[in-house]
């Protein structure tokens, strides 16, 4: 007997492969328990400084699946994978692509289950009638004669027995992807006030800079409050902008994100400030300009030397609801009126009239991430699925029909078959098929 490489005997072990399971999924409790990717200050704070040690120095925190350990863990399991698919396929390709003509009548006389009966005729005349019922119903067959009469075969499902080799390839597959988007992508967030660009983010948990390889604008935020003062929804108008031109524009609100170049852009927070954009255009001649107002101060505007405040607000908490303006074209006494937030009014002075519109200013806080690996953990989801319904509802079946001559003109026929996998189903459908070839 050939003697096996223990090495290779170690790695193609189902005892490995449930031994690295058990750890994989017991390590991935605590990942899930323990919060990841905070500061080592946040951990000290919570669990106290002798916990928040060991758990650095057990590599729990601050991100426990890209420890060294853990990605040892999901190689070692990579690795026996393959050994053991490896190891295993060749046979099972083996019985996919095996001779079932060659099967000895002798074999056939002990396999169940089967079925006899007899029919006159000659034997080919006989066969040529049994393969024709057979196709009928959705097997068709091969033929072969033997010494002591003629042998027919057909088959259903042989390319089922490779199910769980697509279920070992889907795990690679999803590996890999979670691999890639780990090293190329990363998570991050940005806090991006209207009208203000920026080509940089900032991951989660260590706040390093990302460069984004473009720019992204708020061009206008928009928020909806309930009665109450909670939000009911915000939006954010977007433009990404490659060398200070516009390629894109998009409003995102929360579960309509922004993707462009492989980088996502979702709607996630906000943050209101004190300043106001106030918009005022000239009727008369169409000049329209946009300024930064802070709260209660008097802001000159740089083209037209118009001039214009907000001296109070009403609404709940940080969000205004309705701003108090105060705005002059120095002729005349200056103008007091009120406006909603975000709506507009017509102001009519002495040599020429306006419209003034004012909106509380916001930040949009986005959350920005790269996973060039999503589509690979897409497809091994979508693979393991097909390969595990293959593998538990499917099954290898055979029949096998051996035709002999009998004195007196008659012919003998043994009906057996066999199925990998569900025999009491196999039973049934093995019953079903000599009664439609009765009747045939």
């Amino acid at each position: 007997m050939k003697h096996k490489n223990p090495i290779w005997s170690f790695f193609a072990s189902v005892k490995l492969a449930l031994f690295t399971l058990f750890f994989l999924s017991t390590t991935s409790i605590i990942g899930t328990i323990i919060p990841q990717k905070e500061s080592p200050h946040w951990y000290v704070e919570r669990y106290g400084e002798k916990i928040a040690n060991l758990f650095a120095n057990l590599s729990f925190t601050p991100d426990m699946y890209s420890s060294g350990w853990f990605i040892s863990l999901l190689g070692l399991l990579c690795i026996n994978l393959i050994v053991c698919s490896l190891e295993r396929f060749p046979g099972v390709w083996q019985q996919i692509k095996a001779d079932n003509l060659a099967t000895p009548p002798a074999r056939l006389e002990k396999m169940t289950p089967q079925h006899r009966w007899q029919l006159d005729g000659q034997d080919n005349d006989v066969a040529n009638l049994l393969a024709t019922s057979l196709g009928s119903i959705g097997w068709p067959t091969e033929k072969r004669n033997h010494e002591h009469g003629i042998l027919l075969f057909a088959q259903k499902g042989a390319m089922t027995r490779i199910g769980v080799y697509i279920v070992h390839a889907s795990i690679l597959i999803i590996f890999a992807g979670a691999t890639l988007g780990s090293i190329l992508g990363f998570k991050a967030s940005i806090m991006l006030p209207e009208t203000n660009s920026t080509d940089v983010a900032y991951t989660f948990g260590t706040h390093t800079p990302v460069n984004l390889g473009f720019e992204i604008r708020c061009d206008n935020f928009n928020i909806e409050f309930y009665d109450n003062g909670m939000p009911k929804s915000y939006r954010s108008q977007l433009s990404i902008l490659e060398d200070g031109k516009i390629v894109l524009k998009k409003a995102i609100v929360v579960n309509d994100p922004l993707t462009y170049k492989g980088i996502t852009f979702y709607q996630s927070s906000y943050e209101p400030f004190s300043d106001f954009l106030v918009t005022i255009t000239n009727k008369n001649s169409g000049l329209s300009e946009t300024e930064i107002i802070p709260y209660q101060q008097q802001q000159t505007l740089q083209k037209s030397g118009l001039q214009v405040g907000v001296i109070s607000a009403d609404g709940r908490g940080q969000s205004a609801s309705k701003m108090k303006i105060w705005f002059t074209d120095n002729n005349g006494e200056p103008s007091l009126f009120w406006l909603d937030n975000g709506a507009q009014a017509t102001v009519e002075r002495s040599k020429n009239n306006y419209t003034v519109s004012v909106k509380q200013m916001y930040a949009t806080g986005l959350q920005v991430a790269k996973d060039p690996g999503v589509w690979l953990v897409y497809i091994g989801c979508g693979l393991m699925i097909f390969g595990l319904v293959i593998a538990f509802f499917t099954s290898h079946q055979r029949i096998w029909l051996f035709i002999q001559r009998e004195p007196g003109g008659k012919c003998s026929i043994l009906m057996t078959g066999t199925a990998n996998k569900n025999k009491t189903g196999f039973a049934k459908t093995f019953q079903q098929l000599s009664e439609s070839i009765h009747k045939a």
